[in-house]
């Protein structure tokens, strides 16, 4: 649908079930592709598996809670393809724990990833995005919403939204800074949510099915396309209407 040829994405957390379908999506358009993740082999393996010359796809390890980490791969970007267009926060963590008996490193373990690596990711990337490029920030139904056994991701989350809004306002006019909230993906991320409460769940949901990831994928792929120009400091729920029925 859309033409990324000769633009280039850099996806953190690029080895998760919604990540992949992201990275896959771009690198299909023609993108090419950094992808990073804690988890340096896994992200390599797909790497290689979307793109065995390694021409236009590249697998890099990066903890998402370090800002070192962050600038390294901007250096590396920046030295292998000059600059940037695409960004999409994608790393994340989502642990089951209720705040009563959430301990001081459970809180701040998922501030780390969700949120500290939303901005030192973001704040590494800026000088390098090109005039026209996008920032798509993986947010959360639950960041708007609350979430039980999950405070600490909610809060996180609900953070990213506002702090979208912010980047949006400093990086406008020549970068545009969106946001993307999946409620219920078909991803393992979900798997024991649904375990315990699926039936329940999908009937909350008008659409009555869990999404795809490859939806969210087409539409973090709009929100960098020319056809979403116009939108920035947005939010685009994806969750077959779950948001406002439950």
């Amino acid at each position: 649908m859309f033409d990324f040829s000769g633009k280039t994405l850099w996806i953190t957390g690029a080895n998760g079930g919604i990540s992949r379908c992201v990275a896959r999506t771009f690198f299909e358009m023609g993108a090419s592709c950094i992808l990073t993740d804690l988890d340096a082999e896994g992200v390599s393996a797909f790497a290689r598996e979307l793109d065995p010359t390694g021409e236009r796809c590249v697998a890099i390890g990066q903890d998402a809670g370090s800002s070192a980490d962050a600038d390294r791969v901007a250096g590396f970007i920046k030295e292998r393809f000059g600059s940037l267009d695409f960004l999409v926060t994608g790393a994340g963590i989502y642990r089951d724990q209720l705040i009563e008996g959430m301990t001081d490193e459970q809180w701040r373990q998922t501030c780390a990833v969700n949120l500290d690596g939303v901005f030192f990711t973001c704040r590494a990337a800026t000088p390098l995005l090109n005039e026209g490029g996008a920032v798509v920030n993986v947010a959360s139904m639950s960041g708007h919403k609350g979430s039980y056994m999950h405070g600490h991701y909610a809060a996180t989350k609900g953070a990213v939204l506002a702090f979208t809004r912010t980047l949006a306002l400093e990086l406008a006019p020549r970068v545009r800074v969106n946001a993307v909230s999946p409620g219920l993906i078909d991803t393992p991320m979900v798997q024991p949510l649904m375990d315990m409460q699926g039936e329940q769940l999908l009937d909350l949901t008008p659409l009555k099915r869990l999404g795809a990831p490859e939806e969210v994928g087409n539409v973090v792929a709009f929100l960098c396309s020319p056809w979403a120009s116009f939108i920035t400091a947005e939010t685009v729920h994806i969750n077959g209407g779950l948001y406002v029925s439950s």
